[in-house]
């Protein structure tokens, strides 16, 4: 299971966080700001090639899909923590942030239960170009004042505009996954209570069965 390549690139992408974090903070502009967006970079082709490889080699497991969604939030937290943390990210630019990690948490907590009920969440393709924006802006946003003008539009200014589209397709992705999810909850909340009524009339004594004299 741990040696499987998926999984060591999963396992990788996790293992480069606190690298990156360390590299962005230790270390002066602008060898700091590209050295953390090169791992950035590494961190965010695996999330591709982890899916890939273990289509491709069969080596789907169990462990791969339990650890890769959390990497991907995991990597997602800690670089806008970062970001926040060393000011690329502040004022107003906080509010698309926090959407982007409300979203993360309240999408854990259905495909948790949902899983618990076997049924499954598939991702949407609305919210694999969300994934796509939210990647490369936070990426643009890392490297920050350092990098390049874009014709009229620095690199900051292309993050912070990319993070308020990511911001805004993670409410409506949100938006669906909830509707969907609620529709689960109740109709699992409505199986239960047939099952609880169920119960009750089987274990009532029948009011035909004569009584004993």
């Amino acid at each position: 299971m741990l040696t499987k390549i998926p999984n060591l690139l999963t396992m990788g992408r996790i293992a480069v966080i606190p690298v990156m974090i360390a590299t962005l903070i230790w270390f002066d502009a602008p060898l700091g700001n590209w050295v953390a967006f090169a791992f950035y970079t590494f961190a965010c082709l695996t999330d591709f090639f982890d899916g890939y490889l273990a289509r491709a080699l069969a080596q789907q497991s169990a462990f791969g899909r339990f650890l890769d969604p959390i990497a991907d939030k995991l990597l997602v937290a800690s670089v806008l923590l970062l970001l926040i943390g060393v000011g690329r990210i502040q004022d107003t630019l906080v509010i698309p942030a926090a959407v982007i990690l409300c979203r993360e948490i309240l999408v854990s907590g259905l495909r948790e239960f949902l899983a618990e009920v076997r049924v499954p969440m598939p991702v949407t393709a609305l919210a694999k170009w969300k994934t796509g924006m939210q990647m490369l802006a936070l990426g643009f946003l890392l490297v920050g004042p350092v990098g390049p003008d874009f014709g009229p539009l620095t690199t900051t200014e292309i993050g912070i505009y990319g993070l308020w589209g990511a911001a805004l397709l993670t409410i409506v992705t949100g938006a669906d996954y909830l509707i969907v999810g609620i529709r689960q909850i109740a109709a699992v909340d409505k199986r239960e209570d047939k099952e609880r009524n169920d119960k009750k009339v089987a274990s009532k004594p029948s009011s035909d069965m004569p009584s004993a004299s």
